[in-house]
């Protein structure tokens, strides 16, 4: 994935001593393959590094680690969060609508990237286009921390990659 941002404003912060506030689970709807190879090691990296360490704290409900039940239900960004058992603790929709441009970007984006490297393209090229990935992924971490904010907690690490998921399961709609 993408390195983290250096500038330190970050939605939320680094977790904290309560280290139970994390997910050590994610469930998406199903496992088809998604339509090219790059997005299909784009999803996988980003439940892989969300695993690896993340700050997921849903405000109200007590306990953790969770797992959370990531899909797309009546056209709404479904978070079914649940407990380590898998007994449902809260869900929260979200209207997609304000994620559509950024998804079609995103999308856009990730088809000139793998164009780009068939092509063999040029490194400077390349790099402009991840360059372009990068403020793309940050609008969408950014602009998912802040509709989730006052009902999930989130350092921008796990905005960012949650935000992939989004546009992964974007492309199956």
């Amino acid at each position: 994935m993408d390195p983290a941002p250096a500038n330190g404003s970050a939605h939320g912060s680094p977790p904290g001593p309560d280290a139970a506030r994390r997910l050590t689970r994610i469930e998406l709807p199903d496992a088809t393959p998604l339509p090219s190879a790059y997005a299909e090691a784009d999803r996988s990296q980003a439940v892989a590094d969300l695993l690896a360490g993340n700050h997921f704290d849903p405000q109200g409900v007590p306990g953790g680690p969770f797992t959370l039940h990531l899909c797309v239900r009546d056209g709404r960004l479904a978070f079914d969060i649940r407990d380590a058992a898998d007994a449902p603790l809260r869900a929260i929709l979200l209207a997609l609508g304000p994620f559509r441009r950024l998804i079609k970007d995103y999308h856009m984006i990730v088809e000139s990237h793998e164009r780009a490297v068939l092509e063999g393209g040029m490194e400077a090229r390349i790099q402009a286009i991840d360059m372009g990935r990068r403020g793309l992924h940050n609008e969408g971490a950014e602009l998912l921390a802040k509709r989730l904010e006052g009902r999930i907690a989130l350092d921008f690490e796990t905005a960012r990659r949650l935000f992939t998921l989004v546009c992964a399961l974007h492309q199956r709609m």
